[in-house]
């Protein structure tokens, strides 16, 4: 997505988001026009939340630690041994944690989320997550409690507006995955939407294949492709705990917002 369809699509979410989040799949910072994109949103005012694994932050710190409208920044950090397995973690970790410092200095209302999205995987994961608490421990000089209970809390305040926040390992929806039945609700098209690179409007930010295109925000108005019959259907469908479409019911996410 350029600059121009990117202020195009952003000026039509202004009045629908409390925010815009600079994620949906891919990497944000390595964006060609990350700086120009995070112009805009300064230019029209839009507070911005961005999720990144954070490998090319130092890249990127000088346009981040000036913007006046970043609200939020999660660093995908469990990612990291999924993809440089080999790789020295605090050499990546590092330049993270200075710049949550900095960070800090120059705006300390804004919030830093540190991810660790991998509970209940292996025994190795736990090992690798007790590596990433003991370089903060270190870096922050406190004591981090590794209870988790993601059911109730997912977050741990570490310093100041920076956090811990976990949640169990999942799935991305897919075909191939078993159907989950059409019990189920959602936050798709009430809490947040997706908008594709190319334009398309998916009703969730876990559908990166775009299997449920409800429209393009090239070629149409937003908020009517959000008062389309699919969509208003589909949020029908979650108010009575029902999936609608079909590509939902082989979504295992959705099965985390079940009341037991």
């Amino acid at each position: 997505m350029g600059p121009e369809d990117f202020e195009k699509v952003l000026k039509q979410a202004k009045p629908l988001a409390k925010q815009v989040c600079l994620h949906l799949m891919g990497e944000p910072l390595a964006h060609p026009n990350f700086v120009k994109m995070m112009e805009i949103c300064e230019e029209n005012n839009v507070p911005v939340q961005i999720t990144t694994n954070g490998v090319v932050i130092a890249n990127r710190k000088e346009i981040l630690l000036k913007s006046k409208v970043l609200r939020q920044i999660n660093f995908s950090i469990q990612s990291y041994k999924d993809n440089f397995p080999n790789r020295d973690f605090y050499t990546y970790l590092r330049p993270i944690l200075d710049f949550s410092r900095e960070l800090n200095e120059v705006s300390p209302e804004t919030y830093v989320n540190y991810r660790l999205w991998n509970l209940g995987r292996n025994e190795q994961i736990m090992e690798e997550n007790e590596e990433v608490f003991q370089i903060l421990e270190r870096f922050y000089d406190i004591e981090v409690n590794r209870r988790t209970q993601v059911e109730s809390i997912k977050s741990k305040r570490i310093w100041n507006r920076v956090y811990l926040h976990f949640d169990t390992h999942f799935d991305w929806p897919s075909w191939d995955l078993p159907n989950q039945g059409e019990i189920g609700r959602c936050h798709a098209l009430k809490s947040h939407i997706g908008i594709h690179a190319d334009g398309t409007v998916v009703p969730c930010c876990l559908d990166k294949e775009c299997q449920i295109p409800l429209g393009n925000a090239f070629e149409q108005d937003l908020a009517g492709i959000l008062k389309s019959d699919r969509a208003i259907a589909m949020r029908k469908g979650f108010d009575n705990n029902k999936r609608v479409e079909e590509f939902c019911k082989h979504c295992t996410y959705i099965n985390r917002f079940q009341k037991s």
